[in-house]
């Protein structure tokens, strides 16, 4: 079970906890939402929960709680610029499938 980084997503986490000056890592997480049944979470956390399973890559912990591992369990996070736009992807060697507007996939 792991959940690894891309060096484009450790750079930008660790220069964000730097700027907030406080916090431990990133959560990521699934909620239930959207048209495809899961949609991913992700926030930057202060402290790390007795629950938490926490993986770290490239220097970033990144804390998961124990019933969104099963969806989440090999997933690498990237962060990517796309033209004007910037932000997070997630690449789930679980995911089947992605509903048209982005916001939701389906193991």
């Amino acid at each position: 079970m792991a959940i690894t980084l891309t060096e484009a997503a450790a750079r930008h986490v660790t220069k964000y906890l730097a700027r907030r000056g406080k916090g431990v890592g990133v959560r990521l997480g699934v909620k239930t939402t959207g048209c495809s049944g899961l949609a991913y979470k992700l926030e930057y956390a202060d402290e790390v929960a007795p629950e938490d399973m926490v993986f770290e890559d490239q220097g970033v912990k990144v804390l998961i709680d124990p019933k969104s591992l099963a969806y989440l369990d090999g997933t690498e996070l990237d962060f990517v610029r796309e033209g004007l736009n910037e932000g997070f992807k997630f690449r789930n060697p679980q995911e089947k499938d992605r509903c048209g507007c982005g916001e939701s996939f389906r193991v």
